[in-house]
């Protein structure tokens, strides 16, 4: 069951789910929460590499990391393809998952954003975002403007083993956008 606003109040209100920096209050919405854009953006390094090849592990530093001033622009062109993250650090507990969706408008210019989609009990971290450019025109991205939305949701039960106590769990405590790592795909 997705939380509406007064519910999604009580679980930030009781500390279950928490963020840093908190948020405004008109970052939530009747059935969601809205989220920023950090200021870091990782582009990948074409001039250097030409193909990433899961089994044989990615290169080290096959991107590059650009950080922008409040202000700045990030230029997005048709096509492009950048990592990104959230601006609040968050933590969920081990009876609440998030689902995460780009916003309309920012879809509405062809800008595409997705992060896996699910956010799993447990988890510790921003939330690093993967944005695409599907338009015919270059778009302007500008630090701490609202890129994302969650969705919360309670679980049956807690997670008998939440992402942060899972062997597996390859992105806990992230901070700024991180690179893929390949290690559980085979």
């Amino acid at each position: 069951m997705i939380l509406s606003d007064r519910d999604i109040k009580k679980v930030i209100k009781s500390g279950e789910l928490t963020f840093l920096p908190k948020l405004k209050a008109d970052q939530i919405g009747p059935a969601s929460i809205d989220l920023k854009l950090n200021p870091e953006f990782k582009v990948f390094k074409t001039n250097q590499q030409s193909l990433l090849d899961p089994r044989k592990g990615l290169p080290d530093k096959f991107m590059q990391t650009i950080t922008m001033k409040h202000g700045e622009k990030f230029i997005l062109h048709p096509k492009d393809f950048i990592l990104a993250s959230t601006d609040e650090y968050l933590k969920v507990p081990n009876d609440l998952v998030l689902r995460v969706e780009g916003k309309s408008t920012l879809a509405r210019m062809g800008i595409l954003v997705h992060t896996a989609g699910f956010v799993d009990p447990g988890f510790e971290g921003t939330l690093t975002l993967e944005i695409s450019n599907q338009s015919n025109l270059a778009v302007a991205l500008y630090p701490y403007m609202y890129i994302c939305q969650i969705a919360v949701e309670y679980l049956s039960s807690p997670a008998e083993i939440p992402y942060n106590k899972r062997k597996k769990s390859l992105y806990s405590k992230s901070a700024g956008p991180v690179e893929a790592k390949t290690k559980n795909l085979f």
